[in-house]
This record gives structure tokens, sequence and C-alpha cells, in this order.
């Protein structure tokens, strides 16, 4: 199995035991109304189950002091009046006689995950662990948390694996200030954090929550914050700070471990910062399913980042530029304008129990029903995966839940298609499209998500003209296109917005409008990164097609890892609804690599890290330049005073051209 489920019932003991409202959000039921979600869903039989151990105190040690865990265990004979008075010595945290042993689990389902990942007994996993740890710090309990399970299983995997770069992305709505002091001055471990700030207004309330706080040291530049001064963070918010912020530095760091603190607090249908069941489990299962590599679905809303969203982006990454050549080599780096602090503490806007807490939350269930009714509208379909590839069928190695297809369109209908192209009247072009046309016609019809198929080298032109004006006459809305080689878009190709045509490996940077993109294949790792993360990515998530169109043409120049990623990274926007072009003389290696990603698998490492050449950062920033006044997704800061030129949004626009002369996969925890 690809993904393991650590868990143990244990873990349910430790409750609250006097009346606290501050403490009883942090319950039982967090762990037994996930795992029953899991098994309605179906996700714990698909995953490799494993009963978690109680960590020695020796790993506890690893971060935290002996006095501190010597503390913890004298807690399982105190009486209750006991337990009350050392629980009110710490911010938000209660103890109970089992908490020293729940704890103890939650550590070791952590270390028993790490363990399975690094000896590949699976690829990735999620640790469903209570009480949580991203809050605990070396000799102190803080925000429910006792041991800091994410922290000691970066230690420990250093330790007894010998990692040396661990990538730890904090997702909790609360900063997770207690992984930060542990691993500030350690340029081994990378920890990414976006956290509701407030400008210091929002527990914990610390000043070194915000962006400016970078690592100590050794460490400086290693860890990131990236504070939300405004509450309602939407889907444009999160997608810009992993585009622009923390999917750059990690490309670079190139981490061996990735550890993912997962707190849902901050999940729709949650109305504050508390831990709202039904949130929680179908946040839980969306995650699970993501492992799984089940296509996660697609955005709704508006993708334009709030204005105070794109502050904070422009904030960290302007404290960021010093260290990381991933966020300098996009273009200047902005001043970095300090908050205003104002560190009082304040009461929660909204206190759980008046009637704003109730009209909040009122409006959050309304939110997760109409997610809830997306789920029932796109469920996971029939074929993930099916590839139709004659010429390559003898070489090709094909993951065994991956559908190799034989059919073909209907005589008629394919003839009738191939009468637009000269080229593909011949009898090898001909049968070639009616398997393309069979493989379309599944992924319109719902019942295969993804797909591979192969054409003839001279009709490679002429089939996906036929593939984009079949896709938009019989289903597709939005169709995104990404040509990669030596492929023109169609001269009479309606540009009314129903397509993004976008091309890697143009001979110059050019935008004749906002739908017709073309930039030159960059010629190192970083370029290539950067192009995908701020280029392709900002367009397709802003244009939400709901199908992808992948065409690999005649000298795409696309190392197979690269055409992975692109493949894989692709698979976000229209909900996992990717079709990809291979001319037939492409290798069944590349084939067999590129099924394996679109059914979820990650998509093989780049190799080192180098910079961009100055050519295609330059063609970078132009573009963007040219098209981030339509396309929002492509913003990294608010806007600046000066207006900037503005594209033709429809047909008959003249191209704007360059005047420069340009020619392991993610292993996932539980907090």
């Amino acid at each position: 199995m690809r993904t393991a489920l650590v868990y143990h019932e244990d873990m349910t003991a430790a409750r609250l035991l006097w009346e606290d409202p501050e403490c009883e959000i942090e319950r039982p039921e967090r762990l037994t109304a996930a795992l029953e979600r899991l098994r309605q869903w179906g996700l714990e039989q698909r995953c490799l189950q494993l009963a978690a151990r109680e960590a020695s105190e020796a790993e506890l040690g690893l971060v935290h002091s002996p006095e501190y865990v010597s503390l913890l265990r004298g807690t399982q004979t105190l009486s209750t009046r006991e337990l009350q008075a050392l629980s009110g010595q710490y911010d938000a945290v209660y103890f109970h006689p089992s908490t020293f042993h729940c704890a103890r689990l939650a550590v070791g389902a952590a270390l028993q995950l790490v363990d399975a990942v690094l000896t590949g007994a699976v690829h990735n996993g999620l640790a469903l662990v209570r009480p949580p740890g991203h809050h605990g710090q070396r000799a102190a309990a803080n925000g429910f948390c006792v041991f800091n399970n994410v922290a000691i299983a970066a230690k420990y995997a250093k330790r007894r694996h010998g990692l040396h770069r661990i990538l730890i992305v904090d997702w909790d709505v609360h900063h997770g200030q207690g992984i930060q002091y542990i691993f500030e001055d350690d340029p081994s471990v990378l920890y990414f954090s976006w956290h509701r700030y407030e400008h210091g207004h929002f527990w914990p309330y610390l000043r070194e929550s915000d962006a400016d706080a970078v690592g100590q040291g050794q460490g400086r530049g290693f860890t990131v914050n990236l504070p939300w001064n405004q509450v309602g963070m939407g889907n444009a918010d999160y997608v810009a700070a992993f585009l622009h912020v923390l999917l750059p530095m990690a490309f670079e760091f190139d981490p061996e471990l990735v550890l993912i603190s997962a707190g849902f607090d901050s999940a729709i249908g949650d109305p504050e910062g508390g831990y709202h069941l039904e949130s929680l489990s179908q946040s839980v299962c969306m995650v699970v399913k993501a492992l799984l590599g089940d296509p996660a679905l697609p955005l709704s809303g508006p993708m334009e980042p709030h204005h105070s969203a794109l502050e904070s982006i422009q904030s960290v990454r302007a404290a960021q530029a010093p260290h990381w050549k991933s966020l300098r080599q996009q273009g200047s780096t902005p001043i970095l304008n300090p908050s205003t602090y104002s560190l009082e503490r304040r009461a929660s806007p909204v206190s759980p129990g008046g009637p704003k807490f109730k009209a909040a939350e009122a409006q959050a269930s309304a939110a997760l029903s109409s997610l809830l009714d997306q789920l029932h509208l796109n469920p996971t379909l029939p074929v993930r995966t099916a590839v139709s590839l004659t010429a390559l069928d003898a070489a090709l190695v094909l993951p065994a839940d991956v559908l190799r297809q034989e059919g073909s369109a209907p005589q008629e209908e394919t003839r009738a298609w191939a009468r637009l192209h000269e080229a593909l009247a011949q009898d090898k072009a001909l049968t070639a499209l009616g398997k393309v046309l069979h493989l379309l016609n599944g992924i319109l019809d719902g019942q295969v998500s993804s797909g591979i198929a192969a054409t003839p080298e001279p009709a490679a032109a002429p089939t996906l003209d036929v593939v984009i004006r079949r896709s938009l006459s019989h289903g597709a809305r939005r169709l995104l296109c990404v040509a990669v080689g030596q492929l023109d878009r169609p001269a009479d190709l309606a540009d009314d917005g129903r397509n993004l045509w976008l091309n890697i490996r143009g001979k110059e940077a050019a935008a004749p409008s906002m739908f017709q993109v073309s930039v030159p294949l960059p010629g190192t790792t970083g370029g290539f990164v950067s192009c995908v993360l701020a280029l392709v990515l900002p367009l397709a998530y802003g244009f939400q097609p709901d199908l992808v169109l992948v065409a690999l043409g005649p000298a795409h120049g696309l190392q197979a890892p690269q055409a992975a990623l692109l493949a894989s990274l692709l698979r976000g926007p229209a909900g996992g609804r990717v079709l990809v072009l291979l001319e037939q003389g492409s290798t069944s290696q590349l084939a067999g690599i590129l099924a394996r990603v679109l059914q979820g698998e990650a998509p093989p490492g780049l190799g080192p890290f180098s910079m961009a050449s100055p050519e295609d950062t330059q063609a970078l920033i132009y573009l963007r330049g040219q098209l981030e006044a339509e396309w929002k997704m492509l913003q990294v800061a608010g806007e600046a005073g000066g207006a900037r030129p503005r594209l033709n949004t429809g047909s008959g626009g003249g191209a704007v051209q360059s005047q420069s002369s340009m020619g392991r996969g993610a292993h996932i925890l539980g907090q």
C-alpha cells in the first residue's frame, strides 16, 4: 500500500475533568469522529493500518528536558485538584491521569510513520494523533500541546535515518511557535508556517510570529512565517502563498522528508479557530484522499487574492529573499514595511456561545454544506488513468491500476474530424486519432479522470487542433492547453475566453492577448521551476479550467522529471482531468512516468537546484508584468502606483514582444 494510517484508541482516554470553556473544545471526539468518517468513505481500508507505539523517554528527550518529561510522568498519579492546579501554570492546557500515556502514543505514532516512509514500506501517511504538538516547547506545555510530535519526528529522522534536509509545513490557524523555537538555529530543518496573526492580536500574541522572524545564527532563512493580518482568507490566498512563497523555497531546499503539522482549525465550516468535528473529519478525509493519489476537488470562487494577503506575501518574500535564490530570480525584491505592532492581549472578537459565535457557526455550516455538495457532484471516477499508446505498448510497464485502453471512437466520428486536416487522412494518423478521441470522450463523459495518448509525428499539430475543438464543442467550458515544443496555436481558434493557450518553448516571450501566452523553455532547473510556479500555475488556477491538455510536441526539450512535474502539478486546477498527448517517438520510460504521476504518485526529483539564466528571468518578469493586471494570481504584492500596460482581452490584438534578446515524493504526518 502507498499510504499508512497510524492510530491508537488509547489516545482518546484523556479528557477535561473540570469546567473550562477555553479547553473543552480539545476532546476525544476529535479522533473518533475523524476515524469514523474515514471508515464511512472507505479510506481506512485503502491504507496500511499501524497501531501507534509509545515513544521512549529517550526519544522524548530529543526535544524535551529531562525535568519536563519527569513532571509529565508524575501527572499519572495526581488528583483532579492537583491536575487542575498544574494545568493553570500553562497557557490553554489541561492534564489528565492518561495524558502522559496519550502524549507518548502521539509521539510514537509520528516516529512509526517516519520509519515506515523512510524504509520504503509506504510512500506517505497520516498519524491521527492526540494531544497535538506544535505549540509544545522544550520545558513547557502550551495550547493543548504536551510533547512536540513533529519536532521529535524531525530530530528522530535526522538521528535514526541520517537525514540532512527536512521540511516542516505547519498549516494550523495558530502559529506553531514551539517548532520555531526548537529549530530556529538549525539549517537542516526548513520550517514554514502560515497562521492568523492580525498584527499580533491573535493567539499566541507573539512578535516572533511575524514575517521578519527568519531564524537565528546558522538557521537564518530557515524559519518562514506567513502571517495573515485579515480574517477570511480563501482559496486564492492560500494558492498564492503556495506558489509564490512555499514551493519556490521547497524546491530550492530539496528536502529528503516533508512533515506536515496538520491542524484543521482554519478549514471551511469551522466558525472560529476551534475544533468543529464535522469540518475536522471532512478535512482529514480530504488529506488522506490526496495522499492516496485521488484528484482534489477543483477550487471554487474567484481566484483573486485579498490585498492583505498580497501584503503578507510581499513581506515574507522581502524578508526571505536575502537567503533564497528562488525568490530573488523572479524580479526586484520589495522593501519590507514593518507591520504596526500592538501586542496587548484582546478578547477574541467572537466568544464561544455568544450570538456572534452562533451566527458565525451558521455561516460556516452553510459553507461546509456547499463543499459537501461539491463532493457529491464530483465523485471519485471508476478509472483514474487510462493510456492509449500503440507504438509504445511493447516496452511500456504500467502500474497495475492504470487502464490500458484498446478501443477507438466510431469510424464515422473519427473520419469527420479527420477531414479538418489532410495529414489526418493517412491510415496511421487516422487510427491514432480514433484512439485519442475515444480516450478524450471517456474523460469528457466522466468515465476516466486522466489519460495519455500518442500521435504520429507529422500529425501532432492537427491532432491537437482536433482535440481542442472536440473538447470545447462537447462539454468543456474552459480548456487550458499547455503546448510544449514546436506547436502553434490553431490560427482560426476563437479567442473567446474558453481556451487558454500557453506555449512553452516559444521563440520569445509574447502575449498577443490574455488568452495566448508564449515563453521560451528555461535552460536550468531553477528556471523551469520558476516558470511553472510563477507563470504556468498562476494562470492555470486563475483560469479554473475543467480540462487540462498537455501536448509534448516536436523538439519539446523536456527531461522526463520536468514533464512529470508539469503533469503532476496541473492535476490540481482541473480536479485531475488531464490529457497528455505524446509523439509516438517518445520513450516508453517517459510514458510510464507520466502514467504514474497522473495516478497520484510523486514525480521524480529534478536534481540539484540551479539559478535561472538572466534571459529566462527577464522573460518571466516581462510576461508577469504584462499579464498580472488581468490574471490576479500572478501578483505577489499589492499594486503600486503607475499604470501597467493592459493586454487585449479578446481576438484581434497585436503581439506584445520582449525587447530583450530571448530566443522523493512528499511524505506527510499529522500534527
